[in-house]
Protein backbone atom coordinates (compact mmCIF):
# COMPACT_ATOMS: atom_id res chain seq x y z
CA UNK A 1 0.00 0.00 0.00
CA UNK A 2 1.36 3.21 -0.69
CA UNK A 3 3.08 5.81 1.95
CA UNK A 4 1.51 9.08 2.43
CA UNK A 5 3.99 11.83 3.67
CA UNK A 6 2.74 15.29 3.61
CA UNK A 7 6.17 17.88 4.79
CA UNK A 8 4.62 20.96 6.39
CA UNK A 9 6.73 23.86 5.87
CA UNK A 10 7.03 27.16 7.81
CA UNK A 11 7.17 29.55 4.82
CA UNK A 12 4.04 31.22 2.62
CA UNK A 13 6.18 31.50 -0.74
CA UNK A 14 6.37 29.19 -4.15
CA UNK A 15 9.55 30.14 -3.95
CA UNK A 16 10.20 27.82 -0.64
CA UNK A 17 8.13 25.20 -1.51
CA UNK A 18 10.07 24.53 -5.15
CA UNK A 19 13.44 25.19 -3.39
CA UNK A 20 11.99 22.23 -0.70
CA UNK A 21 10.90 20.16 -3.50
CA UNK A 22 14.57 20.34 -5.26
CA UNK A 23 16.04 19.07 -2.15
CA UNK A 24 13.34 16.57 -1.43
CA UNK A 25 13.82 15.27 -4.35
CA UNK A 26 17.43 14.75 -4.19
CA UNK A 27 17.20 12.94 -1.14
CA UNK A 28 14.30 10.83 -2.40
CA UNK A 29 16.50 9.63 -5.74
CA UNK A 30 19.35 9.39 -3.51
CA UNK A 31 18.04 6.84 -1.54
CA UNK A 32 17.16 4.85 -4.87
CA UNK A 33 13.71 5.42 -5.84
CA UNK A 34 12.65 6.69 -9.49
CA UNK A 35 10.89 9.27 -8.72
CA UNK A 36 7.92 11.41 -10.32
CA UNK A 37 7.23 15.11 -9.89
CA UNK A 38 3.60 15.67 -10.16
CA UNK A 39 3.77 19.45 -10.91
CA UNK A 40 0.24 21.74 -11.45
CA UNK A 41 0.44 22.47 -15.17
CA UNK A 42 3.33 22.97 -17.77
CA UNK A 43 4.10 26.11 -15.85
CA UNK A 44 5.36 25.00 -12.90
CA UNK A 45 6.68 21.84 -14.41
CA UNK A 46 9.06 24.19 -16.45
CA UNK A 47 9.90 26.08 -13.38
CA UNK A 48 10.97 22.80 -11.61
CA UNK A 49 12.48 21.61 -14.43
CA UNK A 50 15.00 25.10 -14.59
CA UNK A 51 15.07 24.82 -10.97
CA UNK A 52 16.38 21.02 -10.80
CA UNK A 53 19.42 22.66 -12.85
CA UNK A 54 21.09 24.94 -10.42
CA UNK A 55 19.02 24.44 -6.72
CA UNK A 56 22.77 23.36 -5.91
CA UNK A 57 25.70 24.59 -6.86
CA UNK A 58 27.52 21.79 -6.16
CA UNK A 59 25.43 18.97 -7.09
CA UNK A 60 23.20 17.75 -10.13
CA UNK A 61 20.01 15.55 -10.18
CA UNK A 62 19.33 13.82 -13.23
CA UNK A 63 15.88 14.78 -14.55
CA UNK A 64 13.75 15.19 -17.47
CA UNK A 65 10.07 16.11 -18.77
CA UNK A 66 8.35 13.47 -18.99
CA UNK A 67 7.34 14.12 -22.90
CA UNK A 68 11.17 14.32 -23.58
CA UNK A 69 13.35 11.46 -25.31
CA UNK A 70 15.67 11.95 -21.62
CA UNK A 71 12.48 10.80 -19.47
CA UNK A 72 13.28 6.72 -20.03
CA UNK A 73 16.99 7.35 -18.88
CA UNK A 74 17.04 9.36 -16.01
CA UNK A 75 15.91 8.95 -11.98
CA UNK A 76 13.52 11.63 -12.26
CA UNK A 77 10.72 12.82 -14.44
CA UNK A 78 8.39 16.18 -14.39
CA UNK A 79 5.28 16.22 -15.66
CA UNK A 80 1.70 17.64 -15.33
CA UNK A 81 -2.09 16.08 -16.22
CA UNK A 82 -0.77 12.64 -17.62
CA UNK A 83 0.41 9.39 -15.92
CA UNK A 84 4.23 8.45 -16.48
CA UNK A 85 4.33 5.14 -18.39
CA UNK A 86 5.12 2.16 -15.54
CA UNK A 87 8.75 2.10 -15.76
CA UNK A 88 11.00 -0.77 -15.08
CA UNK A 89 10.34 -2.68 -11.48
CA UNK A 90 11.69 -0.66 -9.05
CA UNK A 91 10.97 1.55 -6.38
CA UNK A 92 8.72 4.36 -7.61
CA UNK A 93 8.15 7.41 -5.60
CA UNK A 94 5.92 10.44 -6.39
CA UNK A 95 6.75 13.73 -5.34
CA UNK A 96 2.95 15.81 -6.05
CA UNK A 97 3.30 19.65 -6.02
CA UNK A 98 -0.59 19.32 -7.51
CA UNK A 99 -2.97 20.76 -5.40
CA UNK A 100 -5.34 17.83 -5.95
CA UNK A 101 -4.53 14.00 -6.04
CA UNK A 102 -4.10 12.61 -9.38
CA UNK A 103 -6.30 8.85 -9.68
CA UNK A 104 -3.35 7.32 -10.78
CA UNK A 105 -1.51 7.97 -7.28
CA UNK A 106 -1.50 4.48 -5.82
CA UNK A 107 1.02 2.98 -8.33
CA UNK A 108 3.55 4.22 -6.44
CA UNK A 109 5.16 2.93 -3.50
CA UNK A 110 5.46 6.31 -1.67
CA UNK A 111 3.88 9.76 -2.14
CA UNK A 112 5.40 13.06 -1.09
CA UNK A 113 3.20 16.21 -0.34
CA UNK A 114 4.30 19.52 0.30
CA UNK A 115 2.81 21.53 2.25
CA UNK A 116 3.71 25.52 2.69
CA UNK A 117 1.71 28.01 4.61
CA UNK A 118 -0.17 29.38 1.57
CA UNK A 119 -3.90 29.75 2.35
CA UNK A 120 -4.67 28.19 -0.96
CA UNK A 121 -2.04 25.31 -0.42
CA UNK A 122 -3.33 24.43 3.10
CA UNK A 123 -6.78 24.27 2.15
CA UNK A 124 -6.27 22.20 -1.06
CA UNK A 125 -3.36 19.76 0.79
CA UNK A 126 -5.93 19.66 4.16
CA UNK A 127 -8.19 18.04 1.82
CA UNK A 128 -5.76 15.71 0.12
CA UNK A 129 -4.83 14.50 3.95
CA UNK A 130 -8.51 13.44 4.28
CA UNK A 131 -8.74 11.97 1.07
CA UNK A 132 -5.78 9.63 1.72
CA UNK A 133 -6.77 8.69 5.39
CA UNK A 134 -10.66 8.23 4.30
CA UNK A 135 -9.13 5.20 1.83
CA UNK A 136 -6.76 3.82 4.44
CA UNK A 137 -3.77 5.11 3.37
CA UNK A 138 -0.76 5.31 6.11
CA UNK A 139 -0.22 8.92 6.19
CA UNK A 140 2.59 10.39 8.11
CA UNK A 141 3.04 14.61 8.79
CA UNK A 142 6.70 15.90 8.79
CA UNK A 143 6.89 19.50 10.49
CA UNK A 144 9.83 21.67 9.47
CA UNK A 145 11.39 23.81 11.19
CA UNK A 146 12.17 27.04 10.18
CA UNK A 147 14.75 27.68 7.52
CA UNK A 148 15.96 30.78 8.22
CA UNK A 149 18.54 31.13 5.69
CA UNK A 150 18.18 30.37 2.56
CA UNK A 151 21.34 30.51 0.76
Amino acid sequence: MTQVDFYILPDTTLDARLEFACRLAETIVNKGYRLHLHAEDEAMARVLDERLWDFRPDAYLPHALLDSEQADSVPATIGWGEPPAPGEPGTQAMLNLHPGIPEWFSRFERVAEIINQHQEVLTAKRDCWQTYKKRGYPVKAHQLPGQGNHG
